[in-house]
C-alpha cells in the first residue's frame, strides 16, 4: 500500500460528495437546457470547495506526503492542522504555516558573445 494516502480524509470525501451533486445538477441543467439550473449546479460546486477548505481547516484534511500510519484512517484528525501544513496553499490562504522565503534566481550573465544563461544544468 502506498505511504501517500492522499484524498482519504473526511474533508476529500465531503467535498467529492458535494461536487458530485453539484455536477450532477448542472448535467440537468445542459440537458434541460436551462441556465438557473446550471448555475445553481455550478454554485454548489462552488459551495464544495468552501466545505472542503473549511473542514481542511478544523483538521479533518491532512496535507499531501508520507504520513505515520496511525495517521492513515479517515476518522483521524490532523494534529498538524492548528499551525497549517507546508506548502500549502489553503493554509496559506487562511494565514496559517510559514509563507516560507520568496527564492529569487539570480540569473547568470550573459557570455561576450550575446548567448543566454542555460535554462538548467543540463544544459
Amino acid at each position: 500500500m502506498s505511504l501517500y494516502d492522499e484524498g482519504h480524509t473526511i474533508a476529500g470525501w465531503t467535498g467529492f460528495g458535494i461536487a458530485a451533486v453539484g455536477g450532477g445538477v448542472a448535467g440537468w441543467g445542459v440537458c434541460t437546457a436551462s441556465l438557473p439550473v446550471v448555475a445553481g449546479g455550478l454554485a454548489v460546486v462552488a459551495v464544495s470547495v468552501v466545505a472542503t477548505w473549511a473542514l481542511h481547516l478544523a483538521g479533518w484534511g491532512k496535507p499531501p506526503g508520507v504520513r505515520p500510519r496511525e495517521q492513515w484512517g479517515m476518522r483521524v484528525r490532523d494534529p498538524q492542522a492548528r499551525d497549517g501544513h507546508a506548502g500549502c496553499v489553503g493554509c496559506r490562504l487562511a494565514g496559517r504555516g510559514s509563507r516560507g522565503a520568496l527564492v529569487v534566481a539570480a540569473s547568470a550573465p550573459a557570455s561576450a558573445s550575446g548567448g543566454s544563461a542555460p535554462l538548467s544544468p543540463v544544459e
